[in-house]
């Protein structure tokens, strides 16, 4: 496999520029907190003369940034294929640890896929209808942990050997049966290999459900 996926198109926006004038200007910490209604006249003229130099860039350098293409290769070999879940975790993995140290959101998570102390409803109640809850962003937190988590055992291929302890003595004895001569496997005298059978299928169950969320949440993994 071999992958190249270069930057998007460069767009030269004003957007920021108008955010931390209004933030300053009305001591907030964004911008965007300050409702039209607000704006004084200084504010109308410096956001007006904010949008026309908007207006040039978009006539100029951004007419360029858009004639160009973002550059993207991507060749696939056959034994890219042998394992496809195994070769897709070494790009999805290391892409969501970056989606995490980056976030600048989150999404709404479903109340069903998260422990109960993350839960809408363990948080405080709202002073308004349209707000976010105190468990929103943790509620994401907890399913890219849980989606980096599941990727990471499937990158680790010793990763089932901590349910087996003790030794293998295994032996093959020859056995009969319906007349056919046949081998069969036996557990020699010093043989005391254990297998966590419990413990194996609850790890199980939790990557199962790392790679449930990140089918559900696939269209979320935004910055």
């Amino acid at each position: 496999m071999k992958v190249y996926i270069g930057p998007y198109k460069d767009h030269w926006s004003t957007y920021d520029l108008e955010q931390s004038y209004l933030a300053k200007m009305h001591k907030v910490e964004y911008g965007w907190q300050v409702e039209e209604e607000k704006y004084t006249n200084l504010d109308k003229t410096v956001i007006w003369l904010i949008d026309k130099w908007q207006d040039v860039l978009n006539l100029t350098i951004n007419k360029f940034f858009a004639w160009k293409n973002r550059k993207i290769k991507v060749r696939i070999d056959d034994y890219d294929v042998w394992s496809a879940d195994h070769t897709l975790a070494y790009i999805i993995h290391p892409i969501l640890v970056k989606l995490k140290e980056n976030k600048h959101g989150s999404p709404l998570v479903d109340d069903e896929d998260v422990p109960d102390h993350l839960k809408s409803t363990a948080a405080p109640p709202k002073e308004n209808e349209y707000d976010t809850d105190d468990n929103h962003h943790d509620r994401w937190g907890w399913v890219l942990d849980e989606m980096i988590w599941a990727f990471s055992q499937i990158l680790d291929d010793d990763a089932d050997s901590q349910f087996h302890t003790g030794k293998t003595d295994i032996k093959w004895e020859q056995t009969e049966i319906n007349g056919k001569k046949m081998f069969e496997m036996v557990h020699g005298p010093n043989d005391t290999h254990q297998f966590d059978r419990e413990g194996y299928e609850k790890w199980n169950d939790r990557i199962s459900n790392g790679l449930r969320l990140f089918g559900k949440y696939y269209r979320a993994l935004w910055d």
